[in-house]
């Protein structure tokens, strides 16, 4: 074909030699921005975790606490608020809880709030969203002990209890 007189511009080969690499080069900067836009947080935790080398040591005095008092609730959420029962272990019935709501992904939709005394447990007003699950950690008296529980999709309540196994 020496007589061929086709642009290379018509040739499949030539497109495929550029459109592979410029293809990786958009996709490699996609990957940054979207890298650039994330929270900042490298931690898929909310406690102060100390790192040693590759190990990483966080403190479990709070659930040690909670483990040993056996300590559970369960949390009810309705229209506009939520509520957190006690169903074991010796609660101080006076006090307010903190009850954090974590998103799986998004560190922008985790929730702090302070949950009041009621007449059968703690209340807190918060419209919560059920269309993804949540991550729970409730906390009392300073932080002292902690319960931990997740809250699938659609459902409207969950189980609330020591991260450690009671001894």
């Amino acid at each position: 074909m020496a007589g061929d007189s086709r642009s290379p511009w018509r040739q499949p080969m030539v497109w495929l030699v550029i459109a592979v690499p410029a293809a990786s080069i958009v996709a490699g900067v996609g990957l940054i921005v979207a890298a650039s836009r994330s929270s900042g947080s490298d931690d898929a935790v909310r406690d102060p975790v100390r790192r040693t080398a590759q190990v990483q040591q966080s403190d479990l005095g709070a659930d040690e606490l909670a483990s040993r008092r056996r300590l559970g609730a369960v949390l009810r959420v309705d229209r506009g608020f939520i509520e957190i029962v006690p169903t074991t272990g010796d609660f101080d019935r006076d006090a307010p809880l903190e009850l954090a709501l974590e998103h799986p992904v998004r560190a922008t939709g985790d929730a702090v709030l302070r949950a009041q005394p009621s007449a059968n447990g703690w209340r807190a007003t918060h419209a919560l969203d059920g269309s993804h699950d949540w991550t729970l950690t409730l906390t009392g008296e300073a932080g002292r002990w902690r319960l931990v529980g997740r809250l699938p999709k659609g459902q409207r309540a969950a189980h609330l209890a020591p991260a450690l196994p009671a001894r």
